[in-house]
């Protein structure tokens, strides 16, 4: 009852302030200039964009491109000015402000040294430190990128907490958050500089297929848990938001090579300049190439009694990537920004159903950019184009059936694409305005958001017949930091209205409690986060009705005239309860630790088989396969998308740093994961037995996994490196008809009992994933300010490790890089 009188009375008074400024707007106050240059400590060159802060007021400002800030208006008095940004430490001082003068503050900023001491964006759309974020982020610093040998960024997720890190070769890295992860994963978000980097068609993030360069990343800011409330569907288990450089405070040019073995090689470049006070830019270039591991995919007949070899396989890769950006600031404090990325890319993608040949497959953006102290606008247009990528399991079994049906074998092989190619010509528009600031003490923010989806795969492995697909959807959001006076509490509370052309209205709230306690921040939080189902999940037509989108649910038959139906999908929805804490002790022991609970409706399954049980499909909606798939009376064998009943969650993510000395940081990262299921719903009856059992829902996640590490950077000598363990827990992956699972003669999928080292359906059982303990090994020195030579050992013990279906077992991997910076 105290605290709320307490509240209640900081509430009247914060309404009679405000009330008193309304009123007397001619009142005169003793007000003078708070002016200042802040720039980055040890080097003296300005920082453009920080912002700067008097602790609470609503007042501040952002530096320009000179790191001059100017705040004038500012009651006498005594005040905190706060000064944040991104990857640096917060740094705060006390200033007197004295009627009719200006007091000038420099400030020289730190590169943030703690885990603690760290300033993120994602979490709120605005910048905080780490530990007052309302949400469970890791982050993965330009340091930290600049001191990893390879050139595969990705490689840098594997430290992180709570992340479900997996490789599928010499280049494909990808990572899944909390469980339920699968061959076509598109529930966590990827976002470059706010700009949404997924396929159109299938939600998958660009990944490989990236523009952006590693020595153009500013840091990558991973959230863990739902972030739809202020980024929309699909930031649904998690959200990888990577920023990249600002020119004007990363001016130079630099040229780096890599060699290693797989016959990797890699050369990139980087100009950035500032040409007046008012523009600079930057441009950026790769070329990667190497060859994957050798591995050949087992590819079965129609009836499972006859396997072949990968047609044609071809395992070289490479990548062309690179961006250009143009920074434009009309007047100090405001900047507009245009930029435009590019990649081409070969090498070989694994999906629900076998592998793809990816063959000169295109992304690229053009995006513009307004930011000032409280508006934030963009629009962009990003665009993909492929016309001779194919799936390399369909086009197999083709050229087989040809030669069957006594084809040549060169004719047989000329005439294996059809219903094995994929094209696409699929492109996205995106608007966003955003605005921020503060009213008596209260921050908050509201946006609006605008998508258009057109999805256009020529007919080849969409429903598109007539045409692009397009979808329109629309998003509203905004968020309140509430603080409670002059108590150490503070509250957030975030809400988007979204509406989709396909499922109508959704409410997506989010909450979060904050305590600071002085020595680090108690936090609980509530988020909800949807799923909408992809373009491909609603609207799939691969290789010849094999795979088929679930947007209008099916009819299927048996043989004695017996139907059942399966639902069309519906939107999934997760609601998260987290308890976390981050903080740190005698400057030496930094804690980040949550628990948290998930309850899952309607789940979005992988591919699963639904003609289980002797029946066929008959009809997709009202329409018959037929008329879908010319001369089909039924489909004996579909896999499609379906939405479980209820599951729910739970598990806890531990990390701890422990700063050694200012060279020595040891760190130890530690997550558990597991879920129960209502085994009264038949709804989470996954494989049609009439029954519900735990192998009904995939949960494809370890139930432990843990990461160590050591690093050391010296300031003095220029050496650096680090080591990291990795164990995984064994666990088993269902999606599709991959299978990688501990013998089960009791689980029987597509009429096979799941045994190891035998083949199950349509796929060959090499056992389980997980069940190792890798080490990686870095080393390198910064010889002189402008040159730098490193090396890199994954897997160095070339430990036997099964990360990913349809995938080689990754052995060792070096690497090494050498840097030059004018």
């Amino acid at each position: 009852m105290a605290f709320m009188l307490h509240f209640s009375t900081q509430l009247r008074q914060r309404f009679r302030a405000l009330a008193l400024v309304c009123i007397l707007p001619g009142l005169a106050l003793a007000q003078g200039t708070v002016k200042g240059t802040i720039t980055e400590a040890g080097s003296g060159n300005p920082l453009t964009g920080a912002n700067i802060i008097l602790e609470g007021t609503t007042l501040g400002a952002s530096s320009n491109a000179d790191g001059q800030f100017e705040i004038t208006n500012v009651p006498a008095g005594d005040y905190n000015l706060a000064v944040l940004y991104i990857g640096y430490a917060e740094n705060t001082v006390t200033v007197t402000v004295v009627d009719g003068e200006t007091t000038t503050i420099n400030l020289g900023m730190e590169e943030a040294g703690f885990a603690s001491d760290v300033v993120v964006v994602s979490a709120s759309r605005r910048a905080e430190k780490v530990t007052q974020a309302p949400a469970t982020i890791e982050v993965i610093s330009a340091r930290q990128i600049e001191n990893s040998a390879t050139n595969n960024v990705g490689e840098l997720l594997a430290r992180q907490k709570g992340v479900d890190y997996v490789r599928t070769g010499v280049l494909g890295t990808g990572i899944n958050v909390r469980g339920f992860n699968s061959a076509f994963n598109p529930k966590n978000l990827q976002m470059n500089d706010a700009r949404i980097s997924t396929l159109v068609a299938t939600g998958l993030p660009w990944g490989a297929q990236s523009t952006v360069i590693k020595e153009d990343i500013e840091r990558i800011e991973v959230i863990l848990g739902p972030s739809a409330a202020l980024y929309g569907p699909n930031a649904h288990n998690g959200l990888v938001n990577t920023i990249s450089k600002d020119p004007r405070t990363s001016e130079g040019s630099m040229v780096a090579f890599n060699i290693g073995n797989q016959s990797q090689s890699s050369a990139r470049f980087r100009h950035a300049q500032v040409l007046s006070d008012k523009v600079a830019f930057k441009v950026t270039g790769e070329y990667s190439e190497g060859v994957d591991f050798a591995y050949m995919d087992t590819v079965y007949s129609s009836d499972g009694e006859i396997a072949y070899e990968e047609l044609d396989l071809d395992r070289n890769f490479d990548v062309t990537r690179g961006e250009a950006a143009v920074y434009y600031t009309p007047k100090t404090g405001h900047d507009v920004i245009l930029g435009y990325g590019g990649s081409n890319a070969n090498y070989l993608g694994v999906t629900s159903a076998g592998r793809n040949q990816i063959q000169d497959w295109q992304l690229h953006y053009l995006h513009g950019r307004y930011t000032s102290k409280n508006w934030f606008g963009q629009f962009y247009h990003s665009w993909s184009k492929t016309d001779s990528t194919y799936a390399i399991n369909q086009r197999t079994r083709n050229y087989q059936a040809l030669l069957a049906a006594g084809f040549s074998e060169s004719d047989a092989r000329a005439n294996s694409y059809p219903n094995a190619i994929f094209k696409d010509a699929s492109r996205r528009l995106n608007a966003e305005l955003q605005y921020n600031n503060t009213l008596a003490g209260v921050n908050y923010i509201i946006g609006g958001q605008w998508q258009r989806d057109l999805a256009d795969s020529k007919k080849t492995y969409l429903l598109d017949q007539d045409g692009a697909i397009q979808i329109d959807q629309f998003g509203f959001y905004g968020q309140l930091d509430i603080p409670f006076g002059t108590l150490p509490l503070k509250a957030v509370l975030a809400a988007r209205a979204d509406d989709h052309e396909l499922y109508g209205f959704n409410f997506i709230p989010k909450a979060a409690l904050l305590y600071d306690a002085g020595f680090g921040t108690f936090r609980m939080t509530y988020g909800k986060g949807i799923a909408a189902p992809t373009i491909l999940n609603l609207s799939g037509n691969l290789f010849g009705g094999l795979v088929l989108g679930n947007g209008e649910g099916f009819t299927l038959a048996d043989t004695a005239g017996n139907t059942r139906t399966v639902e069309p999908l519906k939107v999934e929805t997760i609601q998260t309860i987290e308890l976390g804490f981050k903080g740190i002790f005698a400057r030496k022991l930094f804690v980040d630790v949550n628990g948290y609970y998930n309850i899952s409706e309607n789940f979005l399954s992988p591919l699963t088989n639904i003609t289980t049980g002797g029946y066929a499909v008959t009809r997709r909606g009202e329409t018959p396969v037929g008329q879908i798939i010319p001369g089909a009376d039924a489909l004996g064998f579909v896999l499609t998308y379906l939405n479980f009943g209820s599951v729910d969650t739970y598990g806890a993510d531990l990390g701890f740093n422990f700063y050694l000395n200012n060279e020595i940081t040891l760190g130890l990262n530690y997550s558990y994961f597991n879920f129960t299921l209502d085994e009264g719903d038949l709804t989470n009856d996954g494989n049609g037995d009439g029954k519900v059992t735990e192998t009904d829902l995939p949960l494809n996640t370890p139930t432990n996994k843990a990461t160590a590490f050591i690093n050391y950077a010296s300031g003095k000598t220029g050496f650096f490196g680090s080591v990291l363990g990795r164990w995984v827990q064994a666990y088993d992956f269902f999606s599709g008809i991959n299978v990688a699972a501990e013998s089960n003669p009791e689980l029987v999928i597509s009429g096979d009992p799941v045994l190891e080292n035998a083949r199950v359906g349509r796929d060959f059982n090499e056992g389980p994933l997980g069940d190792f303990l890798t080490f990686d090994l870095t080393l390198g020195k910064r010889v002189s300010d402008g040159f730098a030579v490193s090396f890199q050992v994954s897997n160095l013990f070339d430990t036997e490790v099964r990360e990913f279906v349809a995938s080689p077992a990754i052995g060792r991997l070096f690497i090494s890089e050498a840097k030059f910076n004018f």
